[in-house]
């Protein structure tokens, strides 16, 4: 079914739409028009939609198209965006509280006091089961380019951005490498990339080292953390309690991972212009 017939729709490099299941309703977000953050909702399983609300409050404030929106088991959902509103790339958040149908003012999640955070780097936001919003993304401080992670209880004040890992990444260019965040168990769980490393990390804890690689995506299935990213020799998985990744035989860019109902993990991936799926044992 058609969602929707945008002018312009920003695609490429982890940017393009995101899809979220709330109880009774399917919400579809996506930065259209040069630069506004917009969603739609379906309450028949996708047989009509309504939309687009706006999700930003300033006509272009999303200007490079990259985004990112979780939702809890209440159907809340959050969204973060890269923003231009203002010079150099900020990080800015809004919430809705009824199913998408409406969204709050923007707040300035975090500004790098060096004037900008990496601005082709797309955020990513988790959700816990005690409703705090995570938000991670790729600053830019002292010549450095590291993941840092902030958190709310209202999602309208967010606590001092704290970095993620003991080093660091000198990088004078945008990896254009946001990684991915899941809030399970009363954990929250990320996975990034420093240089050509890839590494998995909770706040406080040292990160753990996976591999070499780059597009890391993330999921928590009942048996354990799932990570998948694309290797110079194909695609690779690493789960909970394995000492080193393992090729699953297939080549592809930008994985995406989900969890089934079933506990079973699902796999996306792109290959030769097409999307090819498969599930993880």
């Amino acid at each position: 079914m058609k969602v929707a017939n945008p002018t312009v729709l920003a695609l490429g490099r982890h940017r393009g739409p995101r899809v979220n299941l709330l109880p009774g309703a399917i919400v579809i977000s996506a930065v259209v028009d040069r630069g506004n953050l917009v969603s739609w909702r379906s309450t028949d399983r996708g047989k009509t939609w309504t939309g687009p609300a706006a999700v930003t409050d300033t006509p272009g404030a999303a200007q490079g198209g990259f985004h990112a929106i979780s939702s809890d088991q209440h159907g809340n959902l959050y969204a973060a965006w890269l923003d231009s509103r203002a010079s150099g790339a900020r990080v800015y958040g809004s919430q809705s509280k009824d199913g998408g149908l409406t969204w709050s003012r923007n707040v300035q999640i975090y500004a790098s006091p060096d004037g900008t955070v990496c601005d082709c780097c797309t955020p990513s936001v988790a959700i816990d089961e005690g409703g705090e919003i995570w938000v991670m993304f790729r600053n830019v401080l002292d010549g450095d380019r590291d993941l840092y992670l902030t958190h709310s209880t209202d999602g309208l004040a967010f606590a001092p951005a704290q970095r993620l890992g003991l080093g660091s990444w000198p990088l004078d260019a945008c990896p254009m490498d946001g990684g991915g965040l899941v809030a399970a168990g009363g954990h929250i769980v990320s996975a990034w990339r420093r240089e050509e490393d890839l590494f998995i990390a909770e706040p406080g804890h040292p990160e753990y080292r996976m591999g070499q690689g780059k597009d890391v995506a993330i999921t928590v299935s009942p048996s354990g953390t799932y990570v998948m990213w694309s290797g110079a020799k194909g695609l690779r998985v690493w789960k909970t309690g394995a000492e080193t990744s393992v090729a699953i035989g297939r080549e592809g860019a930008y994985p995406a991972l989900i969890t089934l109902p079933d506990g079973a993990v699902l796999a996306a991936w792109e290959h030769n212009g097409a999307i090819e799926i498969e599930k993880i044992p």
